[in-house]
């Protein structure tokens, strides 16, 4: 009777008491803070970083082929100088399934006009942070269009750089990258971009 009486009573025990103390829980809960605020300033400047890259990316292409630079574009061929920014690429680079859609409006004036005002729009976005959206879907669409000028690409069966900037872009809209290092929070205060969001 006592060693029934004595096993009720052990196995009615309060188990031992296995929780953290509050001090180490709210410890360990500020160092998870920490560790998460940490990362995501990490990646909002990483993104930025990224975006600035890509935005001078673009204004380079645009600096040169405007002003014959000499990198890619010598002087004489400059746009300023009667160049055609399209002309030499579009006409004898192209290949693939839309080769004779890139010849037939190599060096016409509206595709050069076009062409160095996405280059110049796009790139003076993506370095201020402004418009991020709205340069993510431009350059994007350039990037596919010269993605197609080339088909298939030189170093892999389909994918080249060209798409993954364009995924790249697509990041850096979706993110808000041009809140960091950049005039992104200005830029959607206005009153303008208040009324059309899709400026943002």
């Amino acid at each position: 009777m006592t060693a029934t009486i004595e096993r009720v009573t052990a196995n009615n025990k309060a188990p031992a008491d296995t929780r953290v103390p509050a001090v180490q829980t709210t410890r360990d809960a500020e160092t998870a803070r920490t560790a998460g605020t940490a990362r995501e300033t990490a990646t909002r400047y990483v993104l930025a970083g990224l975006r600035i890259a890509l935005g001078w990316t673009f204004l380079w292409a645009f600096l040169d082929k405007m002003f014959g630079l000499g990198h890619e574009t010598e002087a004489k061929a400059a746009w300023i100088n009667g160049g055609s920014p399209t002309k030499g690429f579009l006409a004898f680079g192209t290949a693939g399934p839309f080769e004779g859609f890139y010849h037939g409006i190599a060096g016409a004036a509206w595709a050069d006009w076009l062409f160095m005002l996405g280059l110049l729009g796009i790139g003076v976005a993506l370095l201020l942070g402004v418009g991020t959206r709205i340069a993510a879907v431009a350059g994007g669409l350039l990037l596919v269009m010269m993605w197609t000028a080339v088909l298939p690409p030189a170093n892999n069966p389909f994918l080249d750089d060209h798409l993954i900037y364009a995924g790249l872009l697509a990041v850096l809209a979706l993110t808000g990258a041009g809140n960091t290092l950049g005039l992104g929070r200005v830029w959607t205060r206005l009153p303008i971009v208040q009324r059309l969001p899709w400026l943002k």
